[in-house]
This record gives C-alpha cells, sequence and structure tokens, in this order.
C-alpha cells in the first residue's frame, strides 16, 4: 500500500469513528440527558422512556455501534486489500 492509499484508508477509518461516535454521543448525552423530560412521558415495560435510554439505550447502542464498525471496517480492509491473518502469519 503506498503512501496515498494509506493515507485514503487512514481519512475513511477516522470519518466512520466519528460518525458513529457522534452517533453514540447523540443517543447517550441527547436521550438520556438533554431530551430525557419529554421522552419520561414514554412509558415502556413501566420504565420512563429517559431513564431506559441513561441506563441501558446507550450501553446497547454503543455495543451495536461496535459492531457496525467492526462490519464496515472489514468492508474497508477487504477494499484496500488488508489482511490480518496473511500479517500475523508472516511475521511469525
Amino acid at each position: 500500500m503506498d503512501d496515498i492509499e494509506r493515507r485514503t484508508y487512514w481519512r475513511r477509518n477516522l470519518r466512520l469513528m466519528a460518525v458513529l461516535l457522534t452517533i453514540w454521543a447523540l443517543v447517550s448525552f441527547g436521550a438520556g440527558i438533554l431530551f430525557v423530560e419529554p421522552l419520561n412521558k414514554i412509558v415502556i415495560a413501566g420504565f420512563p422512556l429517559g431513564f431506559w435510554f441513561a441506563q441501558q439505550g446507550s450501553i446497547i447502542v454503543f455495543v451495536a455501534l461496535i459492531a457496525i464498525y467492526v462490519w464496515r471496517m472489514d468492508r474497508l480492509d477487504a477494499e484496500f486489500g488488508i489482511d490480518e491473518y496473511e500479517q500475523e502469519v508472516h511475521h511469525s
């Protein structure tokens, strides 16, 4: 991989991380803190929705975003011809 490809790869990786972390921040901070009052008017399984987001929702969203990151990075690695297994085998 040459310098231009490395920069492109890294730029796309950073963009993906920025998007996913922004989503997580909006869910955890926005739904759990800023919009808690309107969300608390909605009750699910006996718990106000704002409380649910503050306690469970942001964690579940974070785990989902990790899965999305892994999936997208696998696709990005394949696009750039990066194979971690081959690199590990050749270095041992």
